[in-house]
């Protein structure tokens, strides 16, 4: 199978190489689009204020001078155009749990990837040191996710517990929990007296119990949940529409 790879954390990242690495030892191709520095947090954003100019790399990868979801964008649309049957976005350096797929780049970088034929996957590794577990349950897990039909439009988020895969107590398929709100931006001055801000860490876990992303992660348990483009409120839309008549 020929695969896309990307992330935020950008083209040098460890996680990235340890992911192309193991892919390409068991046979895939890999096609790889990078941010040329860290852009986590992007979100879904596109880069539309200036051009975007790709650099070819000695390893093959290719770093561009955009957001995670610009390197999707150009991946699967010119660089590697219908080449590429599915979009692997990681390993990314930190979870992505509940509400931190609103903002992740990493989560992003799988979505732009949702056109092509096979289902797009993020995986993170809840910390910074085991990339080579969650290679390992990547790739254990993709021949059991090739049958699997899920609806056009969604991808699958995976969650690695940072600990050797022989201390790992099994797989999870989890929903998204949730995140109080985060600390209040940090205001401080730079060495010229500026005024400037700082975005806080993200809110402690709130809604974590049984069943959620956060407490498989606690529980030392590969979490697997299936997320929707769709942000419909479907139960609403009924309702709506008779108070607006």
């Amino acid at each position: 199978m020929t695969l896309m790879l990307a992330n935020d954390d950008g083209v040098h990242a460890l996680g990235l190489r340890t992911l192309a690495d193991a892919l390409m030892a068991i046979g895939h191709e890999v096609c790889v689009v990078a941010p040329d520095r860290d852009r986590s947090g992007a979100s879904n954003s596109l880069t539309l204020d200036r051009p975007l100019h790709p650099v070819h790399l000695e390893n093959g990868f290719i770093s561009l001078n955009g957001t995670p979801t610009d390197c999707v964008h150009l991946g699967v649309n010119t660089f590697f155009a219908n080449r590429c049957e599915r979009v692997i976005s990681g390993i990314n350096s930190g979870a992505n749990l509940g509400d931190d797929v609103l903002y992740s780049g990493t989560v992003a970088a799988a979505m732009e990837g949702r056109f092509l034929a096979k289902t797009p996957i993020a995986v993170s590794l809840t910390g910074r040191t085991h990339f080579a577990t969650a290679a390992r349950v990547l790739i254990e897990l993709l021949p059991k996710l090739e049958s699997l039909a899920l609806p056009t439009n969604s991808i699958i988020n995976i969650n690695v517990p940072d600990r050797l895969y022989d201390d790992l107590n099994g797989f999870e398929v989890t929903r998204l929990g949730h995140r109080l709100s985060s600390d209040n931006p940090v205001l401080t001055t730079n060495p010229r007296g500026k005024e400037c801000y700082w975005i806080s860490a993200a809110g402690a876990a709130a809604d974590a119990g049984p069943g959620t992303d956060f407490y498989a992660i606690e529980q030392g348990r590969v979490s697997i949940t299936p997320i929707q483009m769709d942000m419909t409120l479907h139960s609403a839309i009924e309702t709506l529409s008779t108070q607006l008549r």
